[in-house]
């Protein structure tokens, strides 16, 4: 920390010392059965749980590969960062399903649906999934935080992270994290609010930012004809890959899994879709003020990964640098975190359990701790390949979500919408999907040494590849459903919109306001409004 001054230093001592206060807090807290560790007892309320929503999106990765991403690439990649109004999807379309079906996992529910096979897959792609996609990037881009903010080793500084972070995981379990998590957001909102505000007074406001960038870098909405993000991929696929990763994805949906009720849970997603709109300004824009500053000759920037932790060395005050250290290592463990229970709780309960029935609660509890470290020490392992994928962080983690998550979309909006979907048709759907999705993560890896249609599937835009397989998981999933037998109607009472019953009905409706509506469609008016300002229409004309 040897450009830190005294100020700074206490900044993060303070920081830390808060964390490992909560952390023993809740770890003193029982701990003994499954729904203790897993899900908090089911008791937690709607700010807990929509900060904890963002703090388990919001990583190391946003404040390093989303500047990155803007220094190199504009605000195209802001389409994934307006997901707000999926994230309200989460709350007033799957959280009643969720929340009634009292399940621990997402595959858990998929049983309820379908069938043990299905839980099987899912528990198998999301396990995966966690270790090239979350657990490796979060490494990666904490490492490389590490080393270029406080001049730790690359691979010193992943150590650092997996052995603080795991620690405090292992031993408190989900309270733990979602209570750190809710301080930790707020941080990072901070400290990043404060960074933003002091970058555009060196570049002479909005104004001198918007003046000193190319207009191609402000337009969210490029041409058909761009090789890397054509509009209509991106406003088709990034919602196809939001509907995966806030309704479906463990590590999200299990922060309402965790709610006193359905009231408190949708109102958690409610909260969570306003903080979702702050990283859009506070990690995208820096990223801009520092294409600026080059092009202002007041800044030099050699890696656009290193955009974010540049800007705080360069341009961050002494005794602000403290704030911004504490919001880094805020998000480095906070998404890692998640991870780490995530993974625990989708290895314990869908496959360890479904293996050993009679394993009593205190071996359940401690095979997901084990669990924690064989998933974190995979991810570490996962990292040298990463670069061979795509050349920024965030756009490698957009990509690989692209080729995992339209069969898991699929499978989860049809099953709710859709009764006559039965188990064979969307096994088979996961299925195919999955190893359509795995051998063109596989070819792009190794794309340069490839000829002919191999090298052609494996060039195939992200955004393209994730709406082809999308359509095509659904025509498996209708085809083989209308050619296979009916679910009985036992198995989906409850679990799709038409076999909801009217006591259900009524339930759900009391849990909800005009309050709710309006603060819900107030979110939908801001995401729109951002949209027409950085398009063809707006500032970019």
């Amino acid at each position: 920390m040897h450009f830190l001054g005294p100020i700074d230093i206490v900044f993060v001592v303070l920081y830390l010392l808060i964390i490992a206060g909560v952390s023993v807090w809740s770890i003193r807290k029982s701990k003994s059965s499954p729904s203790d560790y897993f899900l908090s007892n089911r008791n937690l309320g709607w700010w807990v749980i929509g900060a904890s929503i963002l703090a388990s999106n919001v990583g190391s990765e946003h404040i390093v590969g989303l500047a990155g991403t803007a220094a190199s690439s504009g605000l195209v990649m802001g389409h994934y960062e307006l997901h707000s109004w999926i994230v309200l999807l989460l709350g007033w379309v799957f959280v009643p399903f969720y929340m009634r079906s009292m399940v621990y996992t997402m595959p858990e529910f998929l049983e309820r649906r379908f069938n043990a096979k299905a839980r099987r897959l899912l528990s198998i792609i999301q396990l995966l999934s966690y270790v090239i996609a979350k657990a490796s990037v979060t490494i990666f881009a904490g490492a490389l935080v590490f080393n270029s903010f406080l001049g730790v080793d690359f691979w010193t500084g992943a150590i650092i992270l997996v052995v603080v972070t795991g620690i405090y995981t292992i031993l408190g379990g989900l309270h733990t994290v979602m209570y750190t998590e809710a301080i930790q957001a707020i941080i990072l909102l901070l400290g990043s609010a404060v960074l933003l505000f002091i970058g555009l007074g060196k570049v002479g406001g909005w104004e001198g930012m918007i003046n000193s960038i190319p207009k191609e870098k402000l337009n969210m909405f490029r041409p058909l004809s761009d090789p890397d993000f054509p509009w209509l991929g991106i406003l088709i696929a990034s919602p196809i890959v939001g509907v995966w990763y806030w309704c479906t994805d463990q590590h999200i949906v299990q922060r309402c899994l965790a709610g006193k009720n359905e009231q408190e849970a949708r109102r958690g997603t409610i909260f969570a879709a306003y903080l979702k709109l702050f990283p859009f300004f506070i990690f995208l824009v820096p990223g801009l003020i520092a294409v600026a500053m080059v092009n202002q000759g007041k800044l030099v920037l050699t890696d656009n990964n290193a955009a974010f932790p540049t800007l705080v060395k360069e341009i961050m005050p002494l005794g602000l640098r403290g704030l911004l250290a504490g919001g880094l290592l805020a998000a480095l463990m906070s998404s890692l975190a998640s991870v780490y229970n995530a993974c625990s709780t989708l290895f314990t309960m869908d496959i360890y359990q479904k293996i050993k029935p009679q394993a009593s609660n205190k071996e359940l509890v401690k095979v997901g701790r084990i669990a924690t470290g064989v998933v974190v020490i995979l991810g570490m392992v996962w990292i040298p390949l990463m670069g061979r994928i795509s050349g920024t962080l965030y756009q490698y983690l957009q990509s690989v979500q692209s080729y995992l998550a339209p069969p898991i979309a699929a499978v989860f909006l049809l099953g709710v919408f859709f009764k006559r979907l039965n188990a064979q048709g969307a096994y088979t759907a996961m299925v195919v999907g999955f190893i359509l999705g795995i051998i063109k993560l596989s070819l792009e890896l190794f794309k340069g040494d490839l000829t002919g249609i191999l090298y052609q599937f494996a060039t195939i835009n992200f955004l393209y590849f994730c709406i082809y397989l999308f359509l095509f998981s659904i025509a498996i999933m209708v085809i083989v459903s209308l050619l296979t037998p009916k679910p009985d109607a036992a198995q989906i009472n409850g679990l799709t919109f038409a076999t909801t019953v009217a006591e259900d009905r009524a339930a759900s409706r009391a849990s909800w306001n005009k309050w709710d509506v309006i603060l819900s469609l107030i979110v939908v008016a801001i995401i729109v409004s951002v949209f027409v300002y950085f398009s063809p229409l707006g500032i970019a004309k």
